[in-house]
């Protein structure tokens, strides 16, 4: 407990020396050793013991994440490192690999100014190692690469010297490839990874060995060397003389920018407020006597002290006491504790000063992505998750007893992990959770029964469509149920590009209203159209063409209502519609406001958004994902059988080491049961994974019946509003 008490007291002492802070997430594909990695560089900071690091899994602290083997929750901790006679005080986060929980890591990246991207020597870059790159340079962090299980080429694939360095190079390549890809402005200013620079190292988390180019020229190891030690088992020699941590945090120290640098870059990134105020200062300059602005990223519960939100203090220091202002909602919340997290416990400090990363209790408005202030201001953008939830099940209790307990634990959840969707129904109890596979579903359901003591039913998984129209259509009139007021509009598909920038939150309602139009027309969208938005929901936009109509205003409010309702639940199946643009050109309106009330205006607008979508050609869009399988040259037939037997098509193979690789695409629908599949098909040898990849048109012989499934489910009538007579 002293040496615990003892690191705490370090890493306070340099909190407020923003200088000598590195804020880091590490990051990579699944089962590619982040967490072990984490082990490591906990047992080198000297808070858990080197026996067990690597075994441990200190930062998978839930029982699932240790039964699984995997991460399911970004964990943080903080930890100090001699470098160059100087103390460093690293805010280290480990992140999920595995794609369902991709949301923590979009968090984790607005939390951070480096990401360290892990890499297996042996499986190289990964279709979750571009994912998690992309992640980290939306937002402005930089990368290192560090590439594991460099054992396993001396050991398993007996490799010599040259084509180890050979096989190395190759992956370093493939990183920088995507950094070049993503963002070729920072790649050039010095972003890209190389050896040379020491942006590099090499390793095995397993045997807590690394070494890179500036440790190589300490140490005097070099790749014979490391070769020799491994053949001869004198793999301990070889951790004694270059310890992983100490490779791995000296890169940290030097080429991770410290929050001095990062925040000037990074703050016009995330926040669109005014440049020129005194708090977009502070955040600039990291100014602990600031004005308070602290980004939650993260809420979890803890047993005994309630819900701890943790985040990125920009500005200002946060104390207990503190009354906060929460974004998005009214009043303020008083901070009860601040604190630092230790792997999984967190310890009380007095305070945390800007630059660094800290957890508080006592912010109860809070969920992932607040923005919480000292005085009112434009919150930071909203964390974009890049994918959006295409799996649902529905959750009830199964004791009437535990549902208020259980709708108290699901808005809980909600709070926790915005990439879940919840839709809670008192009126029959059955309440529906969506998230993004499979995997995701079960986790947050076993953790209601395991955590919460909540038995729950859950049901089959369903999957969640779209609704979408194909073409431009001519002005449809809606109609007031008392005939008094009308509305004319016309619909169309909008661009591709327009939808990424929405999905992707380039454009958004909470934007100057100039930088918005710029976005649009850079997408494609004329100059006029992208001067009359009147309102952006989900991925469709409603332009005001109208001049001059009387009380048009007033009534704004009533047409957005209807519209929203019309989006929501599609003509087709209920199902949300996206990429439309809909376009208001005309409507007559009563005088008097007692006859163009919500009762008249909502239904008017609503039947004329789906007459128009109707007139569209709407389809139903169903979920694909890219599907990738390593499977021996000998179960490859199997492997590619399963991707067609499921509507999938087969787009690549090839050979990769001794490995054939097979990658295509495959509705979501048909992905369900897989892995049991999979593994019988090919005796438990192949490896795969796959990646959501938006929508796509479903095959027309199979829209009526599934859009017949899907009204029946949901208990609507069952004949299709007459003008849908393409399908």
């Amino acid at each position: 407990m002293g040496r615990r008490k003892k690191i705490v007291e370090q890493c306070e002492r340099l909190m407020d020396k923003p200088e000598q802070i590195r804020n880091i997430a590490i990051a990579a594909h699944i089962d590619h050793g982040k967490t072990t990695l984490t082990d490591n560089l906990l047992a080198g900071a000297g808070m858990i013991s080197s026996e067990t690091a690597g075994e441990q899994r200190a930062m998978d602290t839930e029982e699932d994440e240790q039964e699984r083997g995997i991460t399911i929750d970004a964990a943080n901790v903080s930890m100090t490192h001699e470098y160059e006679d100087t103390d460093y005080l690293i805010n280290l986060i480990d992140t999920p690999g595995h794609v369902d929980f991709g949301g923590d890591v979009t968090r984790a990246m607005r939390a951070v100014d480096g990401a360290l991207v892990v890499v297996d020597a042996v499986e190289g870059s990964m279709p979750q190692t571009e994912t998690v790159l992309r992640q980290a340079l939306r937002e402005g962090v930089k990368p290192t690469l560090f590439i594991n299980k460099v054992d396993r080429l001396i050991n398993e694939l007996q490799e010599g010297p040259e084509e180890m360095q050979e096989r190395l190079m190759d992956v370093i390549r493939d990183v920088n490839e995507l950094i070049r890809g993503m963002n070729e402005e920072k790649y050039e200013e010095g972003w890209k990874v190389s050896v040379e620079d020491g942006t590099v190292a090499f390793g095995s988390a397993l045997y807590n060995w690394a070494v890179s180019m500036p440790s190589m020229q300490r140490t005097g190891i070099d790749f014979g060397d490391i070769i020799e030690m491994n053949r001869n088992d004198n793999v301990d020699e070889l951790k004694e003389r270059s310890p992983l941590s100490n490779v791995v945090l000296d890169m940290v120290a030097e080429h991770f920018p410290n929050p001095v640098d990062a925040q000037p870059e990074r703050i016009p990134n995330v926040w669109r407020g005014d440049a020129d105020s005194q708090i977009a200062e502070d955040m600039q300059m990291v100014n602990k006597d600031g004005e308070v602005v602290f980004m939650v990223t993260d809420i979890g519960m803890d047993p005994h002290a309630g819900e701890i939100a943790t985040g990125r203090v920009f500005s200002g220091t946060l104390e207990k006491g503190q009354e906060l202002y929460v974004s998005g909602t009214a009043g303020k919340n008083r901070l009860q504790s601040v604190g630092i997290f230790m792997g999984g416990e967190r310890e009380e400090v007095e305070s945390v000063p800007a630059g660094n990363i800290a957890s508080v209790t006592g912010l109860k408005d809070s969920i992932a992505g607040s923005t919480v202030s000292s005085v009112e201001m434009t919150p930071f953008e909203s964390i974009e998750h890049i994918s959006e939830p295409v799996i649902t099940k529905s959750v009830e209790a199964k004791n009437m007893d535990d549902l208020p307990k259980l709708i108290e634990t699901l808005r809980q959840v909600s709070k926790e992990d915005p990439t879940i969707q919840i839709e809670i129904n008192e009126d029959t109890g059955e309440h529906l959770i969506s998230g993004q596979g499979e995997l995701h579903l079960e986790v947050i359901s076993q953790r209601i029964e395991r955590n919460q003591g909540i038995p729950v039913n859950t049901g089959e998984p369903i999957v969640v469509f779209r609704e979408a129209i194909q073409q431009a259509t001519d002005t449809v009139e809606g109609i007031s149920p008392n005939r008094h007021n009308r509305f004319y509009l016309t619909a169309e598909p909008l661009e591709e590009d327009i939808v990424e920038k929405i999905q992707l939150g380039d454009v958004s309602m909470d934007m100057p209203e100039q930088d918005r139009r710029e976005e649009l027309q850079e997408a494609g969208m004329d100059k006029d159209t992208s001067q009359n938005v009147e309102e952006i929901h989900g991925t469709n936009i409603l332009i005001d063409d109208t001049k001059g109509i009387q009380h048009l205003n007033e009534t704004m409010e009533l047409v957005i209502e209807g519209l929203e309702e019309a989006l929501d639940e599609g003509p087709l199946a209920g199902e949300p519609v996206q990429g439309t643009l809909i376009r208001l050109e005309d409507a007559r309106l009563h005088e008097d406001t007692i006859h163009r009330g919500p009762a008249q205006v909502i239904p008017a607008v609503r039947h004329a958004v789906h007459s128009a979508l109707v007139q569209g050609e709407i389809r139903l869009l169903e979920p694909i994902q890219d599907v990738r399988i390593d499977v021996p040259n000998e179960h490859m037939g199997a492997a590619s059988g399963e991707i067609q037997g499921r509507r999938g098509r087969v787009d690549d193979m090839y050979q990769e080491g001794d490995l054939m690789v097979v990658e295509g695409i495959a509705p979501v629908e048909e992905m369900i049961g897989f892995a049991s599949d999979i593994r019988s098909a090919t005796e438990g040898r192949a490896s795969w994974n796959t990646e959501n990849a938006g929508f796509r048109v479903m095959a027309d012989n199979l829209q009526r019946e599934q859009i017949m499934d899907i009204r029946e489910r949901k208990g609507m009538k069952l004949e299709l509003p007459e003008a849908v007579d393409y399908l």
